[in-house]
């Protein structure tokens, strides 16, 4: 049902060009409050469909109880930013999934092997350096505050 009704308030796919375009369209994005060098988000926008973002919402928790990247999403977002932000966080997160496989019309397996496939193949990301140790190896060693090994 959650399927349907996003691809009748989306429309054609096509028409949005990344996921932050989708999300500003369904109202799932934080709403701004700046002036000069400060920036404040406050809730969700909700300019698109009500009724929309209840679905992807309430898809959302069901997911992040079945779906184990969910799952783990879900988890790591509660303990960063509460429960509220938790369940908008994850109802985005399955709402750009449906539109990407609305778009590329595809289902739900081959949707997942393709993250699978992504995750497999490093790429490199502008501006970070190239290691295979992680963030540890980022940060920068002085030999003299190290201390000795026993």
């Amino acid at each position: 049902m959650t399927a349907l009704a996003t691809e009748v308030f989306l429309g054609d796919p096509q028409r949005f060009t990344d996921s932050k375009t989708l999300a500003s369209y369904v109202g799932i994005i934080p709403r701004e409050y700046s002036s000069g060098e400060h920036q404040r988000l406050g809730g969700v926008t909700k300019q698109g469909s009500p009724l929309l973002r209840f679905l992807w919402g309430e898809a959302g928790a069901h997911a992040a109880r079945r779906d184990p990247e969910l799952k783990r999403f879900y988890r790591r977002k509660l303990v960063q930013k509460g429960l509220g932000k938790a369940r908008v966080a994850v109802a985005r997160k399955l709402g750009i999934r449906l539109w990407i496989m609305l778009r590329d019309e595809i289902d739900y397996q081959e949707f997942c092997r393709r993250g699978q496939i992504q995750q497999k193949t490093v790429r490199p990301v502008v501006g970070m350096p190239e290691t295979g140790n992680g963030a540890k190896s980022h940060r920068p060693s002085d030999e003299a505050t190290r201390l000795p090994e026993s």
